[in-house]
């Protein structure tokens, strides 16, 4: 029997991971801009051509953006770096993050373009990192994060929240998220959304955000509720309550409005419209 590398036989062909798919395609989308617009090319090689690997860039572009705010900013790129490095799982997330802006939002065109551009995707890469801190007995540092990322994207997440993964942060600003909250995977927001508490309660008081949840512009939750999995809140709504699986809420307070309609899955389709459950009257 040969022990022969099948890897070193002729015409053997190795097939590629998810994780270097994507930083391919990354690579082929910032090759093409770079040779499109001869006057971003410095930039993408910075941040993307002359990198070998997809965490040091994104380690390198998030550096970049907080720099200026910071004292420090020369350590930055090595913390996202010691980060990515022990907790390969944190790129995971990244990935389906950006993969969810590609999907769910009209305005992006390829990977590339939350990479560089968005502060939605950049500032839910930038609490991960935090996150990490956080556990990590490192809560100064976390803060610290959180402190500049508030400043740099005008979002505040708390280092100790906790994010699944395929979130879209639709603009970002305004974004608010309390010590205790939680968001799991495949969640959309739009910006100027509040997860936080209602007044001077401590422990655990904040919301919980089931699996594919669609929160609309200007919504507010508030207190340690759960709004259930593919369930649909109102733009501009302020939720008190629990809000029951695959139901559409809206108002001040939010009442019930009618069922999702949409496949059960608003985080994807990104349907803001309220489905009535009542006939009107004729």
């Amino acid at each position: 029997m040969s022990n022969a590398n099948p890897a070193s036989q002729p015409g053997t062909a190795i097939a590629k991971s998810a994780a270097e798919i994507f930083w391919e395609e990354l690579r082929c989308c910032a090759a093409e801009v770079a040779s499109s617009e001869p006057a971003l090319a410095p930039m993408l090689r910075e941040f993307v051509l002359d990198h070998v690997s997809f965490g040091d860039a994104i380690a390198l572009r998030l550096g970049a953006k907080l720099v200026y705010h910071s004292e420090r900013g020369g350590h930055l790129h090595d913390i996202f770096r010691e980060a990515f490095e022990k907790e390969p799982a944190i790129l995971d997330q990244v990935r389906a993050d950006l993969r969810a802006v590609v999907e769910r939002d009209p305005a992006c065109d390829s990977v590339l373009t939350p990479f560089l551009w968005f502060k939605g995707f950049q500032a839910i890469t930038c609490h991960r990192v935090a996150h990490w801190l956080w556990n990590h007995q490192r809560q100064n540092f976390a803060r610290y994060l959180q402190c500049l990322v508030s400043e740099v994207f005008a979002v505040d997440i708390h280092p100790a929240a906790q994010l699944g993964s395929g979130i879209l942060l639709d603009h970002a600003t305004g974004f608010v998220v309390g010590e205790t909250a939680v968001i799991e995977d495949d969640v959309s927001i739009l910006h100027d959304v509040t997860l936080g508490g209602t007044g001077k309660e401590r422990g655990d008081r904040h919301p919980k955000v089931r699996r594919g949840v669609l929160i609309g512009a200007g919504a507010k939750i508030l207190g340690n509720i759960i709004i259930g999995e593919g369930a649909k809140i109102g733009a501009g709504s302020v939720v008190l309550e629990d809000v029951g699986p695959h139901m559409t809420v809206a108002g001040v307070p939010a009442e019930v409005v009618g069922d999702v309609e949409d496949a059960d899955e608003p985080a994807f389709n990104m349907n803001h419209r309220l489905h009535s459950i009542w006939a009107p009257e004729i």
